[in-house]
């Protein structure tokens, strides 16, 4: 039996780059849908890939580093071993880079950003495009021109469990530690969550443990709210965003997942992330602007619910 031809895609994350790879991943299986497919990646994303269905093989990417000499020879030579037919790299980073470097003499064709590689991106603004047009024009010269839009309606969960009744919101009100600044104030979010509960609508706030004091010091000040942390995994986010009224967060990973479904979806943005180039996408997403988020009215944020969904009488 001739062995299939083997390829591998590059893509470590974070969570928003990685959803917004998934059209450039059914892109790639599709063009090669006899071959196994190989994906690089980070443990945060490997079950996610798996239950994508595009790829044959997961590999961990551990990041080898100079400290970790051994480690990175390793990986070095199952790279090199694997025979790979072409490698797309959906990361360029200066990682992926790195292993282009390493990989031997003997190189696969390679879609990437370096100048001397079979098929480089060399557009000199892809910097300054958004991440789904920069990786079309990179697919399109490794020859994939059909690149369809990030897609997660393979991703499901079953949202009995959280025992949510009546229309419900979801609000994603966390977001990186190391990035204050691309959260919306405390007090806005309470505001928000107030404004939906008095109109028969639950807000139901969700994120990582991390995120837990920030998000119940909300909660205590809008007192009517179903509280989530730490108890959604990615396929509970993408199901809950199906059900949900309306989303509205912060400049973050979930966002990404909830705007794919197409939840009617507000993302607030300030001058530290640029929405032109990281926005999520989806049909029915919409994005709120301000240099500085400690300064966005909650006003601002309820007329845009107002604008985008219908939410009926208030309670009595």
């Amino acid at each position: 039996m001739t062995e299939k031809k083997k390829y591998l895609v590059i893509k470590h994350g974070a969570l928003g780059d990685f959803i917004m790879a998934t059209g450039p991943f059914a892109a790639i299986r599709k063009r090669h849908p006899k071959s196994h497919i190989v994906l690089l990646t980070t443990k945060p994303y490997a079950e996610l890939a798996k239950q994508s269905g595009y790829f044959d093989e997961i590999w961990i990417d551990e990041k080898p580093t100079l400290l970790t000499l051994k480690l990175g020879w390793e990986f070095i030579k199952k790279l090199r071993a694997a025979n790979f037919r072409m490698v797309y790299d959906l990361q360029t980073s200066d990682r992926s880079d790195w292993y282009f470097r390493l990989i031997g003499r003997k190189k696969p064709m390679w879609s990437g950003r370096i100048d001397w590689c079979s098929h480089p991106h060399l557009n000199p603004d892809r910097t300054k495009m958004h991440t789904l047009e920069r990786q079309a024009e990179q697919l399109k010269i490794a020859g994939i021109k059909n690149v369809p839009k990030p897609d997660i309606s393979w991703l499901k969960s079953d949202i009995k469990k959280f025992k949510l009744k009546g229309d419900f919101a979801l609000i994603v009100a966390g977001g990186s530690a190391h990035r204050p600044e691309k959260r919306w104030s405390k007090d806005g979010y309470a505001a928000v969550a107030r404004y939906l509960w008095e109109r028969k609508v639950t807000p139901v706030f969700i994120g990582t443990e991390a995120e837990r004091e920030d998000i119940e010091d909300i909660i205590n000040l809008c007192g009517d709210a179903v509280n989530l942390v730490n108890q959604t995994d990615f396929a509970d986010i993408a199901a809950l965003a199906r059900k949900a009224k309306i989303a509205i967060g912060n400049d973050t990973g979930p966002m990404h997942i909830i705007s794919v479904t197409d939840c009617p979806t507000i993302v607030l943005f300030s001058e530290h992330s640029n929405p032109d180039k990281i926005r999520p996408r989806g049909k029915n997403t919409r994005v709120l602007f301000d240099e500085d988020l400690n300064f966005l009215p909650a006003r601002d944020v309820i007329s845009l619910i107002e604008e985008m969904v219908d939410l009926g009488k208030t309670r009595k």
